[in-house]
């Protein structure tokens, strides 16, 4: 793994983390507690702060940024980042999934029990109100959240990652 303190910020973690070999964590980036940092995945907090929350699964190949001194990059508890998804210079609430290889452009604010379908493109200045589905390019409203996806997908894929990340950290 590559950690790297840059323009004199070094990242920090909570408790129960699992960082992947490949992963590059860089500058002003705060996770929270049982956090996981997949396989070649990039969190660059070196031109804007990125601050993450508790049980957050940045999975294979995501990149998280921001953009230099305008938008950081805030994550809530309870989210899942899918794979080679992009999530820059916005804010996701609690309880999200953004889903493989969604990008979430600055100044979007996903609200809490949301889900990104994979692919989708969510434009700069979007906001995703509670309880929505988003997808398409443009991403736009699908449908509501049910209880199925939210129970179903939400937090079903956030304690899976927890319970994954368990199993590299038995054989370190």
């Amino acid at each position: 793994m590559i950690i790297k303190e840059v323009r004199g910020c070094t990242p920090k973690f909570g408790e129960d983390c699992f960082i992947a070999e490949n992963a590059v964590i860089l500058g002003e980036v705060i996770m929270g507690n049982q956090c996981s940092v997949w396989y070649s995945a990039v969190i660059r907090g070196d031109v804007h702060y990125i601050h993450m929350g508790n049980k957050v699964n940045i999975q294979d190949g995501a990149v998280v940024h921001a953009t230099f001194e305008k938008s950081p990059t805030t994550i809530g508890n309870n989210v899942s980042v899918g794979h080679n998804a992009i999530v820059h210079g916005c804010t996701i609430k609690d309880d999200v999934l953004i889903g493989m290889g969604a990008i979430v452009m600055d100044d979007c604010v996903i609200e809490s029990n949301s889900i990104i379908a994979a692919g989708a493109v969510v434009a700069k200045g979007t906001h995703v109100p509670s309880g929505s589905v988003f997808g398409g390019v443009p991403a736009k409203k699908i449908k509501d959240i049910s209880e199925e996806l939210l129970t179903g997908e939400i937090h079903r894929i956030a304690e899976n990652y927890i319970k994954y990340a368990g199993w590299f950290k038995e054989n370190n």
